[in-house]
């Protein structure tokens, strides 16, 4: 296992060196170059020379581009042009938000995805498979932040069960531990504060975890109807197996392998994808962030937020290959 997780991340790092390349060439190729995409179209002469000497920006490309690998192996993203703080802080200081929700929303997805997906496999043309495909496939179709609007509009705005906006009610004097406010209430012992942050949770959550949960679903059952047919399942029952050890060990097991992928994959895209739904929210997370900082052009922010989702993407393909060689021992050998 240790083999495999160094050979994983020894692997990683030309990807890492090769999006460093394609950030560095981006932000040369601005329009006007990266002093006048930071000090706007006004700027004179004068103003983009004296930040190109700041910046070394004056120097060979090699040496900027060493001096750019320099500043992102010490974490230093540079400042934020619109808050004047340096954006790692920022970073930091989001960041539980939108690792919360999209963590939450991917455990709603894969708690409700696989078994609806298996169950819709082993009763195929039943009801429950034709609700499955169909709700899956509505699920798939609806924008997220369509959805997310009208879950709103229903439970929040006119029905009250939920919260509308934000993370936690204004009248929550909570402390704060970690950033992660589910989490900070039960190392507190505040679980008021839990239950409202959770409460707060649920629409934005539901919402971004629709298209996971579709996927998942349709992918779960698709790979259990395939794995049905092989022989070894067949093997196993007529041995005299109970249902129970062939369903576990010989149907879901190997029919998570792809499932689990998918997971993978979905989970980065979640958090780079929370832009829309923490806007809906005001969830106050790094996806509001980005927005913002689109229309602003902070580039630095864009940056970071690039560099942040890359290294998201690695740590979960790293989880993805240790939950491949639990579940399939052959990829240790391999």
């Amino acid at each position: 296992m240790l083999r495999l997780v160094v050979r994983r991340l020894l692997q990683l790092v030309p990807t890492l060196l090769g999006l460093s390349v394609l950030l560095f060439l981006w932000l040369n190729r601005l329009p006007g170059g990266p002093a006048a995409a930071m000090l706007g179209e006004r700027a004179t002469a004068e103003d983009k020379a004296r930040i190109e000497a700041a910046l070394g920006l004056d120097q060979p490309v090699w040496v900027q581009y060493g001096r750019f690998l320099k500043r992102l192996s010490e974490l230093d993203l540079g400042t934020s042009s619109q808050t004047g703080q340096p954006v790692l802080e920022e970073f930091t200081r989001r960041f539980p938000a939108t690792v919360e929700l999209g963590v939450t929303a991917m455990i709603i997805a894969i708690a409700v995805g696989i078994p609806l997906g298996y169950f819709a496999a082993r009763r195929r043309g039943s009801w429950l498979d034709v609700s499955a495909v169909s709700g899956s496939l509505l699920g798939i179709c609806i924008p997220v932040f369509f959805l997310a609007f009208i879950l709103k509009a229903i439970f929040a705005v006119q029905l009250h069960w939920f919260p509308s906006d934000g993370r936690q009610s204004t009248g929550i004097n909570a402390t704060e531990v970690t950033g992660f406010y589910t989490l900070d209430g039960l190392l507190t012992g505040e679980f008021d504060a839990t239950w409202d942050a959770l409460m707060h949770l649920v629409l934005p959550a539901l919402a971004l975890a629709s298209i996971p949960l579709a996927i998942i679903t349709r992918m779960t059952r698709a790979s259990v109807l395939e794995v049905l047919g092989e022989d070894y399942v067949r093997t196993a029952e007529a041995k005299g197996l109970k249902q129970s050890v062939v369903r576990v060990r010989h149907v879901l097991r190997n029919a998570l392998l792809p499932v689990v992928t998918a997971i993978g994959l979905m989970t980065g895209g979640l958090l780079s994808g929370a832009v829309l739904t923490e806007s809906v929210f005001a969830f106050g997370g790094i996806g509001s962030f980005i927005r913002t900082a689109i229309d602003a052009r902070d580039y630095p922010v864009l940056v970071g937020f690039i560099m942040f989702i890359a290294m998201t993407y690695v740590f979960i393909n790293l989880l993805v290959d240790i939950a491949y060689s639990v579940i399939d021992p052959r990829v240790r050998v391999h």
